[in-house]
Formats: structure tokens, sequence, C-alpha cells
């Protein structure tokens, strides 16, 4: 066991020191904005403050303590890892459906072109505490899948979308398969990419969340 400092954030409870597992797989969950650097830097202050806001909300109502998990800041989202011991159905189940629940709720208050809208990916894998931020398997996986091509088309297609998600393989075969809370397999569509060399596969879900699930 290794103990990650945290990001350089002040210790206000936001941003708490978690300690990283290098011997067992941990979950991690990658979020980025879409679209973020076309708006002004005011506006992105404020997807900064409603992101923040909606994660926190999301994964309270969830019954996951983010204080807790490991958090990179990537200027447009962040990487986290999650502790060990992590509930991976509520991550999996509930979480992105509190999320999309929030942001429904910031999104209905903003005009058209200012609406809060992000990718997220969810992975399970093995992490390494480092000097700049954890490294590994896992971050190198969830980081590619959140930024697939795939899930980037699907948001400027899908308009009446505020997320879209994606999931690793061995998520889908661990948890979204055997159906616990109203998890639908059929809704997961499966994506293969190659990027630099390595193939990644991941199952994306691209319809409209029902809040009231889970």
């Amino acid at each position: 066991m290794l103990t990650v400092p945290d990001s350089g954030v002040p210790e206000d409870g936001t941003n708490a020191s978690h300690v990283i597992s290098s011997q067992v797989p941990q979950f991690l969950a990658a979020v980025d904005i879409e679209g973020f650097s076309q708006r002004s830097a005011v506006g992105q202050a404020k997807l900064h403050d409603d992101l923040e806001y909606a994660m926190s909300e999301a994964a309270a109502s969830a019954g996951l303590g983010r204080k807790l998990w490991y958090r990179q800041p990537r200027g447009d989202g962040e990487l986290a890892v999650l502790p060990a011991g992590t509930n991976g159905l509520s991550l999996v189940a509930d979480y992105p459906r509190r999320l999309a629940s929030v942001l429904a709720e910031i999104n209905s208050r903003a005009d058209r072109d200012s609406r809060l809208r992000v990718r997220m990916a969810i992975h399970r894998g093995i992490v390494y505490p480092g000097r700049f931020g954890p490294f590994g398997e896992g971050p190198i996986t969830v980081s590619r899948l959140v930024d697939a091509q795939v899930l980037r088309q699907t948001l400027r297609q899908r308009t009446d979308l505020d997320i879209v998600w994606i999931v690793s393989g061995g998520i889908y075969n661990d948890i979204v398969k055997n159906l616990f809370r109203e998890l639908d397999p059929k809704l997961f569509h499966r994506t293969s990419m190659r990027i630099k060399g390595n193939c990644y596969v991941g199952y994306r879900y691209d319809t409209r969340l029902n809040y009231d699930q889970g």
C-alpha cells in the first residue's frame, strides 16, 4: 500500500489524500466536459463550478464518499480513483443516473449554448502511485475510453442528451450483464478502438437515462 499525495488542492475536505493499492484493481471514473475549449474564460469557470456541484450531489445521492476519492483535475474534467471496497454497483448503476438528473436540473436553467454536457467512462484496473498522479493500466484505459471519438460523435448527434458514458469490458461482464438494479445489457453498445497501437473495448450507453431507476 502506497500513499499518493493530493493534487495540491488545499485540504478543505474536497480532495483528501487517498491510499492507492498497487496490488488489487480499483474502480476509476473519468469525466470530461464537452466543448469546454469553445467557451469563454467566464463560461469555463461556470462549467467547473457546475460540474463539481453535479458530481458531488450525484455521488452523495448514490452513497459514494466523493471526499475519499483520489481526484486528479484535467482542465475540462477529472480522473478519479475510488477507494478499495467501493460498491461497484452503486458506481455503475446509480452514479450515472444521479449525475444525469443533476445535469438536467442545471441545464433547465441554462440557454442552449451554455449547457453542461459530459462524457464519462468507468473502469476497474490496476493503479500505481506516481509523482505526477496515478498511472498504470487503469488510468490509461479509462482515459482512452472517455476520450473515444464515438462518444464525441454521439453528443454531437444526440442534442437531447446531457451525458453519454461508457464502461470497460470488465465492468460490463462483471456488473452490467448481471442485471442488477435494472441495468439492461441491451442498451449498452460494444465499441472497439485502436489507439497508439493498443485495442480498447468498451460498452457505451447513449440512451436517455431514467432518473427514477435504482
